[in-house]
């Protein structure tokens, strides 16, 4: 079986889910309100700005703090629909088929990885479209947007990765939902002790993905960041991977 027929067919489970469903059509209804509140608060403010012609713009007061809630949501979106890429095909004693369909674990963790992320940037678009949908309407930074975005959708990607990997060492699906949250949510503040005892730039610092997003979402694109996301998704790819390789020696 090949990279793309095992990403079609995790594809496909995707589309099947009752909870993908669910989980997009409540999340995508919260953001189209919140994008309305947000909207309402920058029309009502159009007068004051208007004094202040270098003053934040649509996208720093719609654009931005819309994808700021997607990332909040994400903490909770991505732990449900990756629990089940490996910890369900364990629980449901398909996985030794795929062992034994002789397809590599490389393989089979791209390929749920690849549909996992697939899913999750059609979701990003999906909240991408409430403010671009004004970009003929109003002044739009372009560039800040890409960056947000950017950062965005590499934030979703790491959270996949990590994701996959906790689905590849859990029993359960649902202990590997729990494990997806409490590492993600450990990424994001393993800093705030230290930033509360006033120690910023230090090596915990640099842990933590708050420290990676943020100057993304404010428009700042820096080599160490994209680095950082990409350390992460391959060593969270590579443990997965190294799982799957054991489990399948153990027979």
């Amino acid at each position: 079986m090949s990279l793309a027929a095992v990403t079609r067919l995790e594809w496909r489970r995707l589309l099947v889910r009752p909870l993908a469903w669910v989980l997009a059509a409540l999340t995508v209804a919260w953001l189209a309100w919140n994008f309305t509140l947000l909207l309402g608060g920058f029309l009502a403010s159009q007068v004051q700005r208007a004094a202040q012609p270098d003053g934040p713009g649509f996208v720093d007061l719609v654009g931005v703090p819309l994808l700021g809630q997607l990332a909040q949501l994400a903490f909770l979106v991505v732990p449900l629909l990756a629990m089940s890429t490996l910890a369900g095909e364990r629980r449901n004693g398909t996985l030794p088929l795929l062992f034994a369909a002789g397809v590599p674990a490389w393989r089979i963790v791209l390929g749920k990885y690849l549909a996992l992320l697939g899913w999750l940037l059609l979701w990003l678009a999906l909240a991408l479209a409430m403010p671009l949908a004004l970009a003929h309407a109003t002044h739009f930074d372009w560039g800040k947007l890409a960056a947000a975005t950017l950062g965005l959708a590499l934030m979703l990607a790491a959270l996949a990765a990590v994701g996959v990997a906790c689905s590849a060492f859990a029993s359960h699906p649902a202990l590997a939902a729990a494990a997806t949250l409490m590492i993600a949510l450990a990424l994001w503040s393993v800093n705030l002790g230290a930033q509360l005892a006033g120690v910023n730039g230090g090596a915990i610092n640099w842990l933590a993905m708050s420290t990676h997003l943020q100057p993304l979402l404010r428009g700042l694109v820096s080599s160490a960041d994209l680095a950082w996301f990409a350390l992460l998704i391959a060593l969270a790819l590579a443990l997965a991977t190294r799982r799957l390789d054991a489990e399948r020696e153990r027979g």
